[in-house]
């Protein structure tokens, strides 16, 4: 009998900006996946819906969802031992007040957002920062990305796949 201990990576669907387009590439990055973030900037429900039928989902409203979408501005969830606070816009370096009181009252492990339509992923006072850049359809000449964020007893991975 091996006294090897197991490692259990979690696997995260990280996605944002999607304006009511579901790129059909975005069922097979996400196989396989625990569990899915939305950061906001959903577009019609039935995205949501899509993605529920991949893995469970947390979502939260963005700035151009309508109010009438049954989501948050703010969630925070427990995934397996990690803490993930989920707001759609977040400026990691120049944090509102409001936000600031927020992190340092839930300490998440990640703070997941959206909004910029580009990918970020940096460790900040002991938070990882991770945006998945934007999922929807073409514009601005941007990059379309998502990220799948790999999480064990050694720490957190990011992989952003461009769509």
């Amino acid at each position: 009998m091996s006294s090897r201990k197991i490692r259990k990576v979690q696997k995260i669907g990280v996605i944002s900006d999607t304006h009511d387009h579901l790129d059909p590439q975005i069922k097979e990055v996400f196989e396989g996946v625990d569990h899915i973030i939305h950061a906001g900037d959903i577009g019609l429900p039935w995205i949501i819906l899509q993605l529920e039928e991949i893995a469970p989902v947390t979502a939260v409203i963005g700035n151009t969802d309508e109010t009438a979408i049954n989501y948050k501005q703010i969630e925070l969830v427990q995934l397996g031992d990690r803490k993930f606070l989920v707001h759609h816009v977040v400026e990691p370096l120049n944090l509102s007040d409001k936000l600031k009181r927020r992190i340092i009252r839930e300490n998440p492990d990640v703070v997941v957002f959206g909004h910029t339509h580009k990918p970020f992923c940096e460790t900040i006072n002991n938070t990882l920062y991770l945006n998945p850049g934007y999922a929807g359809a073409q514009r601005f000449n941007l990059a379309r990305t998502v990220a799948i964020l790999n999480c064990d007893s050694q720490g957190m991975t990011a992989d952003f796949i461009e769509l």
